[in-house]
């Protein structure tokens, strides 16, 4: 037997987008964005004219590839921190749900 589709939830046009429980647990960071966090603020040059996301994006990428496993190590500490907390939330979630 063939399988069937799953019906959509339309309204009109448009389809309808599951909403979300605000009170489920974030996502883990990566190192990286631990990175971007700390050092956005020191990348952007520091001129009146506003930089866009993506020339601040590409400092920091470029940034990122040239560091060596040690200069990322406390960042991927910091990661593997916030991994072990959401792994807690989540359990803690699916647990009172």
């Amino acid at each position: 037997m063939p399988k069937q589709p799953t019906p959509k939830v339309t309204t009109g046009t448009r389809r309808t987008k599951a909403k979300k429980d605000p009170a489920a647990p974030k996502r883990p960071l990566s190192a990286y964005m631990f990175f971007s966090q700390d050092w956005r603020d020191a990348s952007k040059p520091r001129t009146l004219t506003q930089d866009s996301v993506c020339d601040v994006g590409r400092l920091l990428g470029t940034k990122w590839k040239e560091m060596s496993d040690e200069e990322k190590k406390p960042y991927v500490e910091m990661a593997s921190k916030d991994k072990e907390r959401a792994e807690s939330e989540k359990a803690a979630y699916a647990n009172k749900a």
